[in-house]
Formats: C-alpha cells, structure tokens, sequence
C-alpha cells in the first residue's frame, strides 16, 4: 500500500522560508508526476508546482521565483519556499501520478498545514 507522509510544515514570518518534503513508502512505480497543492480555508485547492518524470517543472504565477520543486530520488520530492507572504498561508499536500499507458494511478498525502505571519 502506498503512503505519502508530508513534513516540513509549520508558522513562519513574512518573509522567511519553509522546505516541505513529500516522502513515499510502499511500492510505487512508474511515476509521472509529483505536485504540490494548497488549500486556504475558503479557497479552491491549486496547483502550486509539478515536476514531471523528465525533470520538467510548472509553476504557479503567483509562487514563481519564490518556491522551487524538486526531487532527490524516485520517491521524494521537495518545495522549498523562500520570501514567504501571509497570503501562502495554507494546507499543503503532495500529489503523485503513477502508470503507464492510459492507467494513471493518483496518491495523496495527508497534508501540512503552512501558516505565513505578517
């Protein structure tokens, strides 16, 4: 059975820094993507960055040049987050897609919640 566990979270200044960290256990395999989501209260839940299998990465308008994704293996991936505002106050979770073909398998993690002071 396949777990995402988030850790990382936690209250910072405006303007301070956070480095979440997604990690997998379990047997997972062919991975397409790895995500990072957020969610404030009230708000719709959004895409915040990807890294894809070949390394390619996406990015919210409004995170670009502050947040930077990345992995350091097969199961693990990072979102450091520097120049923190308040408005980046929220729930973060990861998200991985897996498979192969037209079989996508989808995994979330529980979340970590990410509060900005101003």
């Amino acid at each position: 059975q396949v777990q995402l566990v988030e850790s990382g979270g936690g209250l910072v200044q405006s303007g301070g820094s956070l480095r979440l960290s997604c990690a997998a256990s379990g047997s997972i395999f062919s991975i397409k993507t790895m995500g990072w989501y957020r969610q404030a209260p009230g708000n719709k839940r959004e895409l915040v960055a990807l890294i894809s299998s070949d390394g390619s990465t996406n990015y919210a308008d409004s995170v670009k040049g502050r947040f930077t994704i990345s992995r350091d293996n097969a199961k693990t991936v990072y979102l450091q987050m520097n120049s923190l505002k308040p408005e980046d106050t929220a729930v973060y979770r990861c998200k991985y897609t897996t498979g192969s073909g037209s079989i996508t398998n989808i995994y979330w993690g529980q979340g970590t919640q990410v509060t900005v002071s101003s």
